[in-house]
């Protein structure tokens, strides 16, 4: 996964350094630019188990603001934004490891520097009884579920700074 490029970001941006479990640093440019969730829609994605995108329908690929082809083999987090605390991802791998479905509301990055938020489902694929990485489902999140999550990620990323 490398680094965003500036010339794809849409109005002004703020430049970060993520540091993403097993790889190296990554610069992104991000916007306070939201594209809304299309109504009636649903974004599907699938990863193996290093979180590698192996599976994705059009909306993902609208919604991502990236082609097919650069999604593909990328690891999930080139949709991470910095809001998102990484115990909440954690979490995710933690619960459906398990074998059980999380569910929660995550604030993704799009390609042009924008966001976008939704209300994600995540289960393990399971294949003659082994773990063969992770399915997302995510649809249209309410402002008042998003409002609850930004300030619960507020303070969760200010545990994760101290």
């Amino acid at each position: 996964m490398g680094n965003m490029s500036p010339e794809h970001i849409i109005g002004d941006y703020t430049e970060y350094v993520l540091q993403h479990f097993n790889s190296e640093p990554r610069t992104i440019y991000v916007s306070k630019i939201e594209t809304p969730f299309p109504a009636g829609k649903l974004i599907v994605s699938r990863t193996d188990l290093a979180g590698n995108i192996t599976h994705m329908n059009q909306a993902f690929i609208d919604m991502s603001g990236y082609s097919e082809a650069e999604l593909i083999g990328q690891p999930h987090a080139i949709l991470r934004h910095p809001d998102m605390p990484k115990a909440v991802f954690k979490e995710i791998w933690d619960t459906a490891s398990e074998g059980n479905k999380w569910h929660g509301y995550v604030k993704n990055l799009r390609k042009d520097g924008g966001f976008y938020w939704v209300h994600a489902t995540v289960i393990a694929n399971i294949r003659n009884g082994e773990m063969m990485g992770l399915s997302s489902v995510r649809r249209q999140a309410s402002m008042s579920k998003i409002a609850e999550s930004e300030a619960l990620y507020r303070k969760m990323l200010e545990q994760e700074q101290s």
